[in-house]
């Protein structure tokens, strides 16, 4: 069945919403659409009266590619957008938005991708989901990632054809680090000594500074990532901000918000992304739940040069936050929660006391609810500022700067 209906505002995914709900993919506020109706999703929108803000996708693979949900937007519809995401998960919860803007990476500036590839009868595919699919497109001209990785897909399919079953995919996890391209793989068949041959082979072809095939690494050189001063080798895989300059917006509005803090809790810490920044002027104890990362940062921290004291905790703050008693020593407190956000902390925190919070979040629903905590016993949110690492998508990240207001 054909519908003509009116985008009224786009949901939390990137899609246009019109009454009923339906949901209306690729879509802007005020346009007048005609689709053919697939239960609450108006599928194959044809735009009837296009919004001013549309514009011309930049990327050859926006139509078919599941990676962006959002480039047939302008960049300022979508930093407009984004920090209303913000304003209004804030003030569903009483509190007020003293957003200072938006800071958005640019293109080609992605230097983490997780591809997708799977083995055929001839070679091997590797890319993204089509939307709303598993059917993997490739995407050999994409603006998000950076020039190296893009330059990766041959690699990915010839690691397909090398290790992957024709009947399942493979994960590639491509990083682009100082030192070259850092590969993890997963997914895989059961490494031998034939494919070990293999994959030494790719190694030494395409450059690589390390390839983790399941459990089993092949290292050239240490995939170094810098944070402050300190190079440091992350455990493959690990979590790394999406962007350089992504990063380097969140580390400015992490030490701003703890200017003048001596001593520093920073939790769920990674490999060090705030933590050794901050040492260059402040004692940090590191708090995180996956020990390797922790042991890289520990690492990291002992052959830079001119940073203060930094010590190292594994644990999991989710089961087992930092209780008011352990956090009395510190005048600063740095956190980086996952989407999840981390409730059990924030209560501790609040009875703590503690001075000053850098809170960095990927989600502002999570986020407004442990900042609501924080207010009731008596903190008060100065500013929050939107990063948009994730161009082109409905992802919204921010850095924020809470105190006690006594």
């Amino acid at each position: 069945m054909t519908r003509q209906v009116q985008i009224e505002r786009l949901g939390h995914k990137g899609d246009g919403i019109a009454p009923g709900p339906l949901y209306v993919p690729g879509t802007l506020p005020g346009e007048r659409v005609e689709g053919i109706l697939d239960g609450e999703v108006l599928a194959a929108p044809r735009i009837l009266s296009p919004s001013p803000d549309r514009v011309a996708p930049p990327c050859r693979h926006a139509r078919t590619c599941g990676g962006c949900q959002l480039q047939h937007a302008s960049d300022s519809f979508v930093e407009t957008w984004k920090t209303e995401v913000l304003r209004r998960a804030l003030e569903a919860q009483g509190l007020p938005a003293p957003i200072t803007g938006c800071e958005t990476s640019p293109p080609h500036s992605r230097r983490r991708a997780v591809f997708s590839a799977r083995r055929l009868k001839k070679g091997a595919l590797a890319g993204f989901h089509r939307k709303r699919s598993d059917e993997i497109v490739a995407v050999p001209d994409c603006r998000v990632v950076t020039p190296r990785i893009a330059g990766a897909l041959p690699l990915v399919e010839a690691l397909a054809v090398a290790g992957a079953s024709r009947k399942t995919e493979i994960s590639v996890t491509v990083t682009d680090s100082l030192s070259g391209l850092d590969v993890a793989v997963s997914g895989g068949k059961p490494i031998d000594t034939a494919l070990r041959q293999e994959l030494a082979t790719l190694v030494e072809a395409h450059d690589l500074a390390r390839l983790s095939w399941g459990d089993e690494t092949l290292t050239r050189k240490p995939p170094f990532q810098r944070f402050g001063t300190a190079d440091v080798v992350p455990p493959p895989g690990a979590f790394l901000q999406a962007t350089a300059p992504g990063e380097a917006a969140l580390v400015a509005g992490v030490l701003e918000a703890l200017e003048g803090a001596g001593q520093v809790a920073d939790l769920f810490s990674g490999c060090g992304t705030f933590a050794l920044p901050l040492a260059g002027r402040a004692a940090v104890h590191a708090v995180e739940g996956a020990r390797p990362m922790l042991a890289a940062l520990d690492r990291g921290w002992r052959k830079a040069q001119g940073l203060k004291q930094v010590t190292t905790e594994t644990r999991d703050l989710f089961r087992n936050p930092l209780l008011p008693d352990e956090l009395a020593r510190f005048d600063g407190v740095v956190l980086d929660p996952p989407r999840a956000g981390a409730e059990a902390q924030v209560q501790a925190l609040a009875r703590a006391g503690v001075p000053r919070i850098a809170y960095v979040s990927c989600n502002p629903v999570t986020y407004a609810r442990d900042v609501a905590c924080l207010a009731r016993s008596g903190y008060r949110l100065e500013w929050v500022r939107v990063v948009d690492q994730f161009r082109w998508s409905a992802h919204v990240e921010l850095v924020s700067c809470l105190s006690r207001e006594d």
